[in-house]
């Protein structure tokens, strides 16, 4: 080596290490105490994992639901998030008791609560209205609703605890604005990643040695975080508008529609609510964006469809969890270390590439992310198959260490993929509609979720899984893993060069 090749190459392998430093220490440089009340949200939303583990065995153990209805029922549970930019409005433009921010956060965590209660009572047999499946469905819907209510709030602040101007009055620059803003999404899903580790290893455990009754009333300590949280904000900064009509008032008809249909039991209906919701939400979008440049409306219109693509893949359902209860002997408290697992390495990876996150294009983040995470599905399959029976043979390890290094490696994807997104929408919200923009985003997202749900559904309904019945999970997952792959990079490959690759002026 020469002299002069030594010091070049000392000075790139400093260069990566303060890099990679920069990296670990930009959380902690970037928090503010003003984002404390969006953290304490989101952190508290994590949390109600709490009761999860429970719920599931509650459910495999206590009702008689199908794979094929609890991917329905979730089609149902998905839709509060469809409507989220009624409440969007709400936060936006009607004050409850002088306040924008604090009295709906406190009105979500009352429905949090109630649900909480809800499914108490139906595990306990002490609420007797109506059947335990039937109790289950309106416990969980209205742990959504109060949960759908939070986040809207979180969103809203989430933008306005990043100021656009500096100490003197003048504006910030873009790249600095959109970067913090990028900041406190990051910020909110490790808060939600730290909820859902602080609970994880917990959930098992509770599942394991107390009543299915008294971990759901347990959680009833969840809603009182986000509340304290809302609290710690001090004075609202929110800006007031009058009502948009036709946000609100075409929600509300929305919603009318939806349960109209949801309760008259029409025959597709949930397909049917998905083609009015994808037209309503659209709609509404492009009302919302007049303001926008059209290139920029554009720009944000294929990443918009990139991510939907993205997270409208279905997944195997309840059939696969059951089995692994059933046939390799998976109990309550594995499942426990297994979330606890992936909620650390998804907080290490939100972490230490928190810069990529923010600063890279969507279209390179979920590429690598659909490839990643199909490839980590693999070893689901390969259990289903015996695996997990040759691996032991040969190697001396089977079913669990295969189940952890599974979750382990493929646990911080779902957190990961929504990052770039909620920048740019957090980047582009319009001042007065801030919520509302924010709602109607999250609202096409989880619309999403529902066509997922729905091919979950359809997929189950093919190859039919139940208890105790597991000849087609097979099938059934390499036909939800295909597809997982298959729909966003085709999604990439024909709109990724058309997203927004720079920041516009407002």
């Amino acid at each position: 080596m020469t002299e002069t090749s030594q010091p070049s190459s000392v000075k790139r392998a400093a260069s990566i290490r303060l890099a990679w430093l920069d990296s670990l220490l930009r959380p902690i440089r970037a928090f503010r105490p003003s984002y404390m009340p969006v953290v304490m949200v989101y952190f508290a939303y994590g949390a109600l994992g709490l009761i999860d583990v429970t719920r599931d065995l509650w459910i495999k153990e206590s009702l008689s639901l199908t794979p094929s209805q609890l991917a329905g029922i979730a089609v149902w549970l998905s839709l509060p998030w469809t409507v989220k930019m009624v409440f969007g409005e709400m936060v936006d433009s009607v004050p409850i008791f002088g306040s924008q921010r604090k009295s709906y956060i406190i009105i979500g965590a009352t429905f949090t609560a109630a649900g909480l209660v809800t499914l108490a009572g139906a595990a306990g047999r002490w609420i007797v209205f109506a059947r335990p499946d039937q109790l289950y469905i309106l416990g969980a819907m209205l742990i959504v609703i109060g949960t759908v209510i939070q986040d809207v709030v979180a969103d809203a602040m989430s933008t306005e605890v990043v100021a656009r101007t500096d100490a003197n009055g003048k504006e910030r620059p873009d790249e600095e604005v959109r970067a913090e803003l990028g900041m406190v999404q990051v910020l909110g899903r490790l808060a939600l990643s730290a909820g859902i580790l602080v609970v994880a290893g917990l959930s098992g455990w509770l599942a394991n040695f107390v009543d299915r009754q008294t971990v759901f009333l347990l959680g009833l300590a969840i809603p009182v975080i986000s509340v304290t949280g809302v609290f710690l904000r001090g004075t609202e900064t929110s800006e007031i508008r009058p009502i948009d009509w036709r946000i609100l008032g075409g929600g509300i008809v929305f919603g009318a529609t939806v349960l109209t249909l949801g309760v008259t039991g029409v025959p597709y209906a949930q397909e049917i609510i998905f083609i009015i919701s994808m037209t309503v939400i659209c709609t509404m979008l492009v009302l919302v964006t007049q303001e926008l440049d059209h290139q920029t409306r554009l720009g944000i219109f294929y990443t918009t469809i990139i991510v939907f693509a993205f997270r409208a893949t279905p997944s195997v359902g309840d059939g696969y969890f059951w089995w692994t209860l059933d046939e390799l002997n998976f109990d309550a408290a594995f499942y426990g270390t297994l979330r606890q697992i992936g909620a650390i390495l998804s907080i290490a990876v939100m972490w230490t590439f928190s810069k990529q996150l923010t600063e890279y294009s969507v279209t390179k983040v979920l590429f690598w992310i659909a490839m990643a995470g199909t490839l980590l599905s693999l070893p689901n399959i390969g259990l289903v198959y015996g695996l997990h029976q040759w691996t032991e043979a040969m190697f001396g390890f089977g079913a669990r260490t295969i189940a952890v290094v599974d979750a382990a490696a493929a646990s911080p994807f779902a957190q990961l993929s929504m990052i770039p997104l909620l920048t740019l929408i957090a980047y582009y919200a319009p001042p007065g509609h801030r919520a509302t923009w924010f709602a109607l985003m999250a609202s096409l997202m989880n619309l999403a979720l529902v066509a997922a749900q729905l091919q979950t559904k359809y997929l189950n309904d093919v190859f039919v899984v139940a208890r105790g019945q597991y000849t087609e999970l097979g099938p059934l997952l390499s036909w939800a893993v295909a597809r997982g792959f298959i729909i966003p990079i085709a999604a990439i490959a024909l709109f990724g060069r058309r997203v927004v690759t720079h920041v516009a002026k407002k």
